[in-house]
């Protein structure tokens, strides 16, 4: 059975993700904003953002961060208001205030507070609060009891006296929901003068449900808020409750139709009345005069527009999204790979046995693991276009520092890619990104002296090719400096004074651990650090990374993905009595070993004539030292390198297609480069797979390494 910590804890880890998800809303609201002042729905995507962290926030205790989203949600309340116009210094506060919601949520949890965070909430608090005219004063303090006049019910300077009655749902805590902590949250727009609990349905010991809610309240709020800003405390209760607001001004024909709503008998109208005579104070006028037997109008109550059913409220977005923990997913993708694997060893039985029946079921099993497959692995599959949003905000911070006029276009958004990509991708496009920033564009003065427009263009694009997903980082800028790249790899001893390189052998050298260009260390480039670990990241990932720079018009860095880490459609092959696998995607096509290979027997490599084509090829064989074999017709493998390059692979025996699940490699043999993982087969054995694009480049250094001695 759950215990209620597990349940809170659950709770709590729902809106964790919850405030993550608004955070980002909020940002993309304010730089919307930025972009254009008077985009009325961006400014009300901000406040419900930051209302909504701020009401989930206080429904668990978390004060910090209530207290300090309060004076950013107060900031954009005036703006919509139409009190405080936007500024250029409003919006870097309100940015700086999105950052500051996210440190105090990350110290959700924690056991210690820091000092800092705190600090920095106070003075960026009281800059709020200046920022919109106000005296600096703290947010509003929490309530303790009352006494002498305010226990009386009357006015007091925190405003005119409003009536809140609540009749709980009988399923508000099966929903997990606290009725108190609405109560406790009306804090941040007022005081709480007076509270009655009402318990009379609460049924007999024996047949009390722990789980259903029997509770009403009657609370008297003063607050200067309207109506609306309310009803906004209770907007998460409001459809597991039924809630009355009259206002300050409410006659006692409201107060007589609120009476017969709550109790149609006279005796339960008399108790009720007496609770809300305690709640005003005996020197209070009454609610209602009896002597009049004249029955209130029958208007509609104050009160929140609700659905009639919570079937209403779960349509739209709640029927289509589902939140699953990753562990459970990743756990799920292991199941259906498992399930690959024993399909193979299936479909190898039934054809030892030769039974007509056996293989037809076994091929029906293969289909449907196929489909589970599919399905499972698009389970992970997230927009890369999440990720490209990041980087507005990076973008204009950035910009901002180094001086610059930037306009960032995003393209491909809606590109699928596998969610475990998705972290480790983040890093190294942060380091492009910057860089192309730091170094590709130039200054407005700059660029107008080159004759390009004074903003410059920075684009992020993203698009599936030939089964991986590429992901380009362009800009409009200088492009790269290959005299100067060359002097400063020579400068710093990463390559032979005097050496050839073509350009595309230059371009690469910025991928060099310790390369850098910039004349002077800042906090954006300069230590040499960043674009080898982009390098290694992405390479990490089976992926690889390309440079094009055409000088005065800008460069493009384009990153190349598989796309899945957990299964694949694999070409099985052998070499030298070793199974190895080629991704499907990048094979072309399979053919006989060509006449060339026969004169140069013995070499790792060679060319040979593709229908008037010259193409290279590689003995996989010679290449990993296998014995070769002595009888029997060898065949060729011609394979794309992920950059549209063909080469030819020379194997053993062509064993077909495999669903091939990936497995890592083992410590010892995780430092090979060429090997991407291993698998296993039907059989029980274990296959290697092919970093198809690792190979290659490691048997071209190898190769001109070894004609270097010559």
């Amino acid at each position: 059975m759950t215990s209620d910590d597990e349940i809170l804890a659950i709770a709590r880890e729902g809106f964790m993700d919850e405030a993550k998800d608004n955070l980002r809303q909020f940002e993309e609201a304010l730089l919307a904003m930025e972009q254009d002042p008077q985009d009325a729905e961006a400014l009300n995507s901000a406040f419900r953002a930051a209302h909504t962290i701020k009401g989930g926030a206080g429904m668990f205790g978390f004060e910090a961060v209530v207290t300090f989203t309060h004076e950013v949600e107060s900031v954009l309340e005036c703006m919509r208001c139409g009190q405080l116009p936007l500024s250029e210094a409003g919006m870097a506060l309100l940015l700086q205030g999105q950052d500051q919601m996210a440190r105090l949520l990350a110290e959700v949890g924690q056991d210690t507070v820091s000092a800092d965070v705190a600090s920095l909430s106070e003075q960026l608090g009281a800059e709020l609060r200046a920022l919109r005219g106000g005296s600096g004063a703290a947010a509003p303090a929490p309530i303790h009891a009352k006494t002498g006049d305010q226990q009386k019910g009357l006015p007091t300077t925190a405003g005119a006296l409003w009536h809140i009655s609540i009749r709980m749902g009988a399923d508000a805590l099966r929903d997990g929901l606290d009725p108190m902590s609405f109560i406790r949250y009306l804090k941040s727009i007022g005081e709480v003068v007076g509270i009655r609990t009402l318990h009379e349905a609460l049924p007999d010991l024996l047949a009390m449900d722990a789980e259903t809610c029997y509770l009403g309240f009657e609370i008297r709020l003063a607050t200067h808020a309207d109506r609306a800003t309310i009803a906004q405390v209770f907007e998460f209760l409001a459809d597991d409750a039924d809630i009355v607001y009259l206002a300050p001004d409410a006659s006692q024909e409201d107060y007589r139709t609120l009476l017969e709503k709550r109790a149609p008998e006279a005796e339960a109208q008399a108790s009720l009345l007496a609770h809300w005579q305690v709640l005003a104070g005996p020197d209070a006028p009454p609610f209602i005069d009896r002597r009049s037997d004249t029955p209130g109008p029958d208007r509609r109550l104050d009160e929140p527009e609700r659905r009639t059913s919570k079937q209403d409220r779960r349509t739209g977005e709640d029927t289509r999204f589902i939140r699953v923990r990753a562990d459970k997913l990743d756990k799920l993708i292991d199941l259906i790979g498992e399930l690959v694997i024993a399909s193979s060893g299936a479909q190898l039985v039934a054809q030892k046995e030769q039974s007509p029946t056996f293989t037809e079921a076994a091929m029906r099993i293969h289909d449907l693991v196929q489909e589970a497959r599919d399905g499972a692995l698009g389970l992970r599959m997230v927009p890369i276009g999440e990720t490209f949003a990041r980087f507005h905000r990076v973008v204009r911070d950035v910009s901002k520092q180094v001086g610059k006029e930037v306009e960032l276009q995003i393209t491909g958004g809606d590109t699928e890619v596998d969610k475990s990509m998705v972290e480790t991708i983040a890093d190294p496009l942060m380091h492009l990104v910057r860089n192309s920033l730091d170094h590709g564009l130039e200054t407005p003065q700059d660029r107008v002296k080159a004759g390009k427009p004074p903003v410059g263009q920075l684009a992020l694009h993203a698009y599936h090719e030939s089964g991986t997903i590429v992901i380009e980082v362009s800009d409009d800028g200088a492009g790269l400096n290959r005299e100067r790249i060359l002097r400063k790899a020579q400068e710093r001893n990463l390559i032979a004074s005097g050496a050839d390189l073509s350009d595309e052998e230059i371009d690469q050298l910025i991928f060099m651990p310790g390369f850098s260009t910039a004349e002077q260390v800042t906090n954006l480039s300069g230590r040499g650090v960043g674009m080898d670990v982009v390098k290694r990241n992405v390479e990490t990932l089976r992926g690889q990374i390309k440079v094009a720079s055409h000088p005065g018009r800008g460069a493009t860095i384009q990153i190349r993905l598989p796309l899945t880490l957990a299964i694949i459609d694999g070409f099985l092959t052998n070499v030298g009595g070793v199974s190895y696998v080629l991704p499907l995607e990048l094979v072309a096509e399979c053919l006989e070993v060509p006449p060339e290979y026969a004169t140069n027997a013995g070499e790792v490599s060679g060319h040979f004539d593709l229908r008037g084509e010259v193409m290279p090829y590689l003995d996989l064989g010679l290449f990993y030292k296998h014995q070769p074999p002595k009888t029997g017709r060898r065949s060729l493998i011609l394979v794309r390198d992920g950059m549209n390059n063909r080469v030819g692979l020379i194997v053993d025996r062509l064993l077909g297609e495999h669903q091939t699940v990936i497995k890592p490699l083992g410590k010892v043999f995780q430092q090979i480069r060429g090997l991407a993982g291993s698998t296993i087969l039907g059989s029980g054995e274990v296959a290697l797979i092919l970093d198809v694009p690792a190979l290659l480049e490691l048997a071209t250094n190898r190769l001109s390494a070894r004609t270097a001695t010559y």
